[in-house]
């Protein structure tokens, strides 16, 4: 009996482990299908049971539980799950996106001091995404987007239920909106990305029937513990409303509708009608625009239409904008629109209020990053190409949602900029030819919550309107609300103070500002952005002076004043800064630092290439363009250190430091793709292959490169003198390089990143060939490592 007992002792000892590697795979498989509301179930149980896992699987799992948790809007679990990553000390560079998570959960959660804290810690792995800056000044003071919540009145509605209800646009005398029908005759199409159903155009005609109650301000109503789904809302194509995007890893392309006909004024939406049985399909239908007359509608579904589905070249269902027209109360068949693609994903869809403008969502080839906002033109009978409408709407995240009103306005929903947490709404005035858009400003509170806020429609002077956000009770519900303005629409004049080169009228970043109120005799220190701006609020019926200070510039006072203005609306101030003249230079104790930009390979000058030049003692910069000959110059002052930058588009440099002494290179090499970089004093020891302490500080300085430039891949080229055998040589150099690498992803860069290769001596410096009598320092010229550039975006 007792070795009955210890044989099945030693089998549960076994199995065990085995029955948690294999959660985990299953876990793994339904994350890659992105099916995380059945992957967090598999990985819970793994880490329930306490599995037998290294340090690099549990580490990977938790990535993407919480990743899981975050993508079916569990914040709160998602929060925990990250937490206890990030604290397991630093995480290698291939998980630094987890920090990006874990800020993005706290933000959603309400915690913006700790949100602050991990958009920091991301800042500080991964430079290169200016998101985090942005996001952690606002979260360390929230009360900018919180100062006009008492001009609204927000209403939850009562067509609102357990199932979403989002995205409204006005037609006729009522609202088209989106919901989730629970299905008939006993069928259940739901969408494996959190088990929940699929989406149809519903119809409330006549909006006079709703009936709303007021919610609290930020955030709306306290969540619910328990929690019957999870959130419908994500990015475009990444959600479970829309196809699977090119930015979004493969996916099953599984869609199913469930087409009821009920009927409906302002009752329970299980009894609502379809909008339309031509318009509804097997598919999801999302969000949707009419217009003017109400006799042409353009909307968005997956690609399926006169019962055809197609895919991309990889397997994925994606999202398409159709149009139909109504005769008789009839709505035609749908037709594509031409910019749509099988490749990639294009929704909602927005009309300008003339209808000759269309803007949508999209994912296409060529944006700024995730989904971006475009328009295309009505011309000569049909939709022109889709123009993207720029930087100052678009991000590196995902904007959507986008709702054009009669005065040029577009609003639009964003998480690339800062906001109160997940999708907040943001707007922008149009250019006059409605192509671009100028500076995006967040709607604050109590429009925008930490929980997803999108899909606004409103009048002009946003007097009133609809939109949709998860507040009350978050994960899936997804409610329309009402809202109405009492209030002033803005809580102070928003002042935009814009620094620019006088002659050049490039921006100046990093400008220091003085701005005193006459008022109160106080004083404000400011800084422009990157864009040479700084935004600010002024009290009205005030009186301010503004001192412009930049390096290299002579100094400039201005005034403005809020006194006598008729209207509420903002307002810009330009302050052009000139550089001294040699007297002016003189006098204020200035000097010239010059310097001339060339290609790496055959030192040709290059032109128009904009050089920065950062003073490290008080971290102002200027900047400026080379001339013809590749020159550049910048006035400065003395006893400082500065370092510079070159800056081209598919071009990189090592950059340059100049010390308050005067000593370093103002000439700037910059290398191409397929250029081999020299990096002086990476010698080896002879018949050796170990880095020496030398050689790793300048392999330090490849660190930093590599860092610098995220998308740079390089072959590390490593060289032996003559010495020895050719073979010899040529494995010994191959482990050299192969050295070399390793240091390297010693220090965080990840291995695909470099490939490593020896030249044994094949290559030399100098005439030590085989044969001649040379110097020990001649032969350490040949032992040597250089770096290859195979891609530079």
């Amino acid at each position: 009996m007792t070795r009955i007992l210890s044989i099945i002792a030693l089998f549960c000892l076994l199995v065990s482990p085995l029955m948690a590697q294999s959660l985990i795979k299953q876990a793994n498989h339904q994350f890659d299908q992105l099916a995380y509301a059945k992957a967090i179930e598999l990985y819970e149980q793994a880490f329930t049971k306490q599995p037998a896992m290294s340090d690099d699987e549990r580490r990977d799992a938790k990535a993407k539980l919480g990743y899981s948790y975050q993508q079916t809007r569990d914040m709160p679990n998602a929060e925990r799950v990250y937490h206890d990553l990030v604290s397991e000390g630093n995480l290698p560079a291939e998980y630094a996106k987890s920090y990006l998570f874990y800020a993005q959960a706290l933000a959603s959660n309400g915690k913006y001091k700790e949100a602050q804290e991990a958009y920091d810690k991301y800042g500080n792995v991964q430079a290169g995404d200016k998101r985090a800056p942005s996001f952690s000044k606002l979260y360390r003071d929230v009360n900018a987007l919180t100062k006009n919540a008492g001009s609204y009145k927000v209403e939850f509605l009562s067509m609102n239920t357990r199932r979403a209800e989002f995205s409204p646009v006005m037609y006729k005398e009522g609202l088209v909106f989106v919901s989730a029908g629970t299905g008939g005759n006993g069928i259940k199409r739901v969408f494996k990305w959190n088990n929940t159903p699929f989406l149809d155009l519903y119809y409330l005609p006549d909006t006079k029937t709703l009936r709303g109650s007021k919610t609290s301000s930020l955030g709306g109503s306290k969540a619910s513990a328990k929690r019957s789904r999870t959130q419908l809302i994500r990015p475009l194509g990444s959600d479970d409303y829309t196809a699977p995007t090119a930015n979004d890893t493969k996916t099953i392309g599984f869609y199913g509708g469930n087409n009821i006909s009920m009927g409906y004024e302002d009752q329970p939406i299980s009894e609502a009608d379809r909008f339309s049985r031509t318009l509804n399909t097997k598919y999801h239908e999302g969000p949707a625009t009419f217009t003017k007359d109400g006799s042409r509608v353009i909307f968005t579904r997956n690609n399926f239409n006169e019962g055809h589905s197609r895919k991309s070249s990889d397997g994925v269902n994606k999202l398409k904008l159709y149009t139909a027209t109504q005769t008789s109360g009839i709505w035609s068949k749908a037709e594509e629109l031409p910019f749509n693609s099988d490749e990639f994903s294009t929704g909602h869809p927005a009309l300008s209020k003339d209808d000759q403008l269309l803007y949508f969502s999209s994912d296409r080839p060529g944006g700024l990053g995730g989904t971006d906002i475009y328009v295309s033109k009505w011309t000569n009978g049909k939709w022109g190409e889709p123009v993207n409408l720029g930087k100052e709407v678009n991000t590196k995240g995902n904007e959507l949602f986008p709702f054009v009103d009669e005065k040029g306005n577009i609003y639009f929903a964003s998480d690339g900029r800062p906001g109160l947490g997940d999708l907040d709404m943001f707007y922008a005035q149009l250019t006059p030819d409605g192509q671009q858009g100028l500076l995006s400003r967040n709607l604050g509170e109590p429009l925008n919550s930490p929980k997803d806020d999108f899909g606004i429609v409103t009048d002009g002077d946003r007097m009133s309107g609809y939109f949709s956000s998860n507040r009350k009770n978050g994960g899936a519900d997804d409610d329309v609300y009402r809202f109405s303005r009492d209030g002033s629409l803005y809580p102070c004049r928003e002042l935009t103070v814009s620094v620019t080169d006088a002659d050049s009228k490039q921006p100046l970043a990093n400008t220091s500002i003085a701005m005193d109120n006459a008022a109160n005799d106080k004083q404000k220190q400011l800084k422009t952005d990157s864009e040479g701006l700084v935004r600010i609020c002024v009290d009205v019926d005030s009186d301010f002076k503004f001192l412009a200070s930049h390096e290299g510039y002579v100094d400039s006072k201005v005034g403005f004043s809020t006194k006598d203005f008729s209207d509420d609306q903002p307002s810009r101030l330009e302050i052009p800064l000139s550089k001294p003249n040699d007297k002016e230079a003189e006098v204020i104790g200035m000097t010239t630092l010059r310097g001339r930009v060339t290609t790496q390979a055959d030192k040709f000058p290059m032109v128009g290439v904009k050089v920065v030049l950062v003073n490290e003692c008080d971290g102002s910069s200027q900047e400026t363009i080379t001339e013809a000959d590749g020159s550049y110059e910048f006035t400065v002052k003395p006893g400082c250190n500065y370092s510079i930058e070159a800056v081209k588009d598919n071009m990189g440099t090592t950059g340059s430091h100049i010390t308050k002494e005067g000593l370093g290179s103002t000439d700037i090499s910059m290398f191409k793709k397929g250029d081999v970089i020299k990096i002086d004093n990476i010698y080896y020891s002879v018949n050796k292959s170990n880095i020496r302490p030398d050689a790793a500080v300048e392999l330090n300085k490849v660190v930093e490169l590599m860092k610098k430039y995220p998308t740079m891949t390089i072959e590390m080229r490593s060289h032996t003198d003559s010495r020895a055998a050719a073979t010899y040589n040529k494995t010994l150099s191959t482990n050299r390089a192969k050295a070399a690498v390793a240091y390297l992803k010693s220090k965080g860069i990840p291995a695909k990143r470099m490939v490593a290769k020896g030249y044994g001596e094949s290559e030399l410096l100098n005439k030590c060939k085989d044969g001649v009598n040379c110097k020990e320092e001649e032969h350490q010229q040949n032992r040597r490592t250089e770096i290859k550039i195979l891609k530079l975006d």
